[in-house]
């Protein structure tokens, strides 16, 4: 018998979260009250399981909880938007409609575990459940232990994910930003204020991230990279380097100016770069393939 997963909401990262369960031969639901979402989910979840190469049955979609067959549901994955009063209350919802064994994990890039469980009974069985878009790609996934999360909760959700041949790191503290967002805001940070003080433009910083540390990253982490090029040269470079570094505790003016502007990006056509659609189309396509390709080597 199929192992049973419950998904609550279809944008993009649910539909990729949903299609992970799939390859690994669960039984998914999501729930996605939107029409027109739920209506393309299934065909998302497809393209999202080419990519992987993998197949699997796609998942059944309702547009309600109650909707929702709760029976021997094993966990629940909550992907609902970034706010943390919707969250709170999907999560009071299936506290009651869940098995009561079931572990209930929340995606939130943002919000503490602590404060969306705040006040339910099953704080132990929750947890945060992290992936990175693209999800179906992107093999990290931040399993956060909140302040009363037991340890079999999260031991459980990392012996799952490995089992779906994802990479689960234990956060065990339940901090803004969890681990590899702050390590990500460390360096946008620091790139931000480079270019802020045009000691070289954002194409530079790109090229300098992509094609320099960047990809000696896909082979080994920070630590291991240091002990390859030796702590004591690290060490030496840190005395020269760190008291120079940004350490700014507002987000740097490069970019708010920008947001203020509304030039969000790809989402406004204007950013940091120029886009339109096919500029759009072609860069996506092949930031695509990199991650594919990343991913048939990281998995080797």
């Amino acid at each position: 018998m199929s192992r049973k997963v419950l998904v609550a909401g279809g944008g993009t990262m649910g539909a990729g979260i949903a299609a992970i369960f799939c390859a690994g031969g669960w039984d998914v639901q999501v729930v996605e009250p939107d029409a027109d979402a739920a209506a393309t989910l299934p065909q998302r979840v497809a393209d999202c399981l080419m990519q992987l190469e993998q197949t699997g049955s796609v998942p059944r979609v309702v547009s309600t909880l109650d909707a929702a067959n709760w029976q021997s549901i094993e966990i629940v994955v909550e992907c609902l938007p970034e706010d943390l009063g919707m969250k709170q209350h999907f999560f009071g919802q299936a506290v009651s409609l869940a098995p009561a064994q079931a572990i209930l994990a929340s995606n939130s890039s943002s919000f503490p575990i602590s404060s969306i469980a705040l006040g339910l009974a099953t704080q132990h069985r929750m947890a945060g459940l992290h992936f990175f878009m693209p999800a179906h790609l992107v093999p990290l996934v931040e399993v956060v232990s909140g302040e009363l999360t037991a340890r079999e909760t999260a031991d459980t959700l990392c012996a799952i994910m490995t089992a779906l041949g994802k990479r689960p790191v234990h956060v065990r503290k339940d901090i803004p930003g969890f681990l590899a967002n702050r390590i990500q805001h460390a360096l946008m940070r620091e790139a931000l204020s480079l270019a802020e003080q045009r000691i070289a433009s954002p194409e530079d910083i790109d090229t300098a991230v992509q094609f320099g540390f960047g990809m000696r990253f896909l082979g080994a982490g920070p630590f291991l990279q240091k002990d390859f090029a030796g702590l004591d040269i690290h060490h030496a470079a840190g005395t020269t380097i760190y008291p120079d570094l940004c350490n700014d505790t507002a987000p740097s003016v490069f970019i708010a100016d920008r947001v203020e502007a509304g030039e969000f990006g790809v989402k406004s056509g204007k950013g940091f770069y120029e886009w339109d659609d096919e500029k759009i189309a072609e860069e996506r396509a092949k930031y695509q393939a990199a991650l594919i390709a990343a991913l048939k080597l990281v998995s080797a």
